[in-house]
């Protein structure tokens, strides 16, 4: 039998096929996963589209903007509607104005720092609130994280607050939801060349180091990002939760 089959799962943060969430969403449907995808802004809307044609049967699409409660509520009553439940949730959501990465961590204006965890970080909480109810048999929640939520990654600036932040929710969420057989874990994965990364300074030039001195000397593709991801969210990692995975072929454990 699939590792998910019959499982039914919210998939937030696909932008297009170079998405680490939709390396994530393969990796989930070809398992047996039943999805619904969401979207930002209707700029993606064709985009997310396109790629889900792709699959045999027929996945959800819903406009979702994660810094919205009204929209993140609207989501789940249709998925209840449609389903009576919800076993997967992925967040893949991260956002943070082009003057965030370009200046210096000092200079993060008040109004930055405030989107950037609002929409990376409490987005988490606001959908895994959402979802628990409807996650009636247990759940698996997963959210993505980098390596500069733990150290100090140059031009990565408030996203790699907002990711530290959002790993210690991860923590405090499989605390309160460990009861209803919820499980709440992080992969924190190496380097990959998404439409978000792109937008952090000297990307190439990090790519380059992390293959240099990480163990396995070489960077991760996003199909074993989406082969752990698969794995969490199976009863096969029944037993693990608050746990922040990393995906980077080895590079966290160096220390120069």
């Amino acid at each position: 039998m699939a590792l998910l089959a019959g499982k039914i799962g919210l998939v937030c943060g696909v932008a297009n096929s170079r998405s680490i969430a939709w390396a994530i969403a393969k990796a989930w449907h070809d398992a047996g996963a039943t999805l619904v995808f969401t979207y930002q802004a209707e700029r993606y809307r064709p985009h997310v589209q396109e790629l889900i044609d792709n699959f045999s049967d027929k996945s959800v699409l819903l406009r979702c903007d994660v810094a919205s409660d009204a929209d993140i509520d609207a989501t789940y009553k249709i998925i209840a509607g449609k389903y009576g439940r919800l076993d997967l949730l992925l967040h893949s959501v991260a956002f943070a104005p082009r003057g965030a990465l370009e200046e210096n961590f000092i200079q993060t204006s008040r109004e930055d720092f405030h989107v950037v965890h609002d929409i990376g970080t409490y987005s988490l909480v606001a959908l895994a609130r959402g979802a628990a109810p409807l996650m009636t048999s247990g759940g698996s929640i997963l959210t993505m994280s980098y390596y500069g939520a733990e150290k100090v990654i140059p031009h990565y600036n408030v996203i790699g607050v907002a990711k530290a932040a959002l790993e210690a929710s991860m923590r405090y969420l499989a605390y309160d939801l460990g009861p209803q057989n919820i499980r709440v874990n992080c992969i924190s994965a190496g380097p990959v060349n998404t439409l978000a990364a792109r937008g952090i300074r000297d990307f190439h030039a990090m790519m380059e180091q992390h293959a240099e001195r990480a163990p396995l000397k070489r960077n991760v593709n996003s199909e074993e990002i989406g082969a752990v991801a698969a794995f969490l969210a199976s009863d096969e990692a029944s037993a693990i939760t608050g746990q922040v995975l990393y995906v980077d072929s080895g590079y966290n454990i160096m220390g120069m």
